[in-house]
This record gives structure tokens, sequence and C-alpha cells, in this order.
């Protein structure tokens, strides 16, 4: 089972790193094109810094969960072999790190980015209450910044994890239970790895940073909303 894991783990963690890559380059040119597109009146500069710290703290989450997992996988079958129970707190507990990471990282830079972001564009005194709504909305729509890059990063994790999972899957299939005969799954099948890898990148790592984005898009939505309203 050690021996299967490295492989499995070491595999996901190569897509990642090749994916986060390539990653990092797109959000860098979207960047550029954003601060052209966005409204001068909005802060070029404060929209396009949200985004690109929305965009790598959504890989950063996707890249911690995806290591919990990989480390927890092969725990879990072991204690499944003695006792399902045993094996049931084990993926409880290594599932738990993902949620209480995403939740905890998008709160966390959200709130930082906030508290900078009223330090150097809001002033310390308004005239009017319908002055300082309109300051913080502009404030909140360029923090919105924010849940854009952790879109971003979820649709690419989503869609690369899951078109190569499938790809893995139907190419296991196709030479080891048609070709071969071999069971689903069997370890005999080099396939499998790669199913694994892809089930791994595409169910953990994508989809951490698609529960991301979510989250990071509804909490910029009711901020700017709250700002609007009485």
């Amino acid at each position: 089972m050690e021996g299967l894991a490295k492989l499995i783990e070491d595999g996901a963690i190569d897509f990642l790193k090749e994916e986060y890559k390539y990653l990092s380059v797109f959000l860098v040119l979207f960047s550029v094109l954003l601060a052209f597109v966005a409204e001068p009146e909005l802060g070029m500069f404060y929209t396009t810094a949200a985004f690109l710290i929305g965009g790598f703290t959504s890989i950063a989450a996707g890249y911690i969960g995806m290591r919990i997992a990989v480390y927890t996988n092969v725990r879990t079958t072991k204690e499944c072999a003695d006792s399902i129970g045993k094996g049931f707190n084990v993926a409880y507990r290594g599932g738990q790190v993902l949620g209480f990471t995403l939740v905890g990282m998008a709160l966390l830079v959200l709130q930082l980015l906030v508290i900078v972001y009223t330090k150097f564009f809001m002033p310390e005194t308004f005239k009017t209450k319908a002055e300082a709504q309109k300051k913080a909305q502009e404030m909140f729509e360029m923090v919105a910044g924010y849940g854009l890059g952790g879109s971003t990063v979820a649709l690419f994790g989503r869609v690369g994890g899951g078109i190569y999972t499938k790809a893995a899957d139907v190419g296991a299939d196709l030479a080891g239970k048609v070709v071969q005969g071999l069971p689903e799954d069997d370890e005999r099948n080099p396939g499998t790895i790669a199913d694994n890898v892809g089930d791994n990148v595409g169910d953990i790592a994508g989809m951490g940073s698609d529960l991301f984005g979510s989250l990071a898009e509804s909490t910029c939505a009711a901020l700017v909303v709250g700002a609007t309203s009485d």
C-alpha cells in the first residue's frame, strides 16, 4: 500500500505543480488585461491586486488539500482493513483539514485585504452618510476581484483535473478490463495509478479551488450589497 500510495502521491503533486505553473502565468497575463478594462475610478491597481491575491490563495488552498488527501488515503485504507469505524475516523478528520483550511484561508486573507484597502483607500472622515456609502461600495467592488481570482483558478482546476481523470479512467478500462480482462482498479494495471491521480487532482484540488471560489464570490457580493444598504 505504501508503494502504490507513493506513486499516486508523486503523480498528483507533479500534476499540480505543472498545472499551477501554467496557471500562474495565466493569472499574471489576465491581471494585465484586467488592469486595462477595470474602471479607473474603481482603482485599476486595487482590483488587479485583489484578483491576484484571490487566485494564488485558491492555488494554496487546493495544494494544501491535495497534500493532506494523499497523506490520508493510504491510512484510511489501512484502518478500514481492521475496522470500518477507525477508517471512517481517519477519513473524516483528513477531510476536515481541507474544509477548515479553505474557509480559514478565505476569510483570513479577505479580512486582511479589507483592512489594507480601508487604510489606503477610505478617508478617515466623511461629510455625509451618502458619501461614506459610495466610498464603501467602490472599495468593496475593488475587493470583488478577490472572488474573480478564486473562480479563475477553480475553472481550470476542475476542468483540467476532470479531463485528466476521465482520460485515465477510459485508458485504464480499455487497456486493463477490455484487453487484459483485469478487474476494476486492479493493482496490476498501471492505468489505475493515473486514474487515482486524476481522482485526487480533480475531486480534491479542483473541488477545493471551486469551493474557495464560491465562498469568496458570495462573500464579496454580500459586502458590496451590504455597503449600499442602510
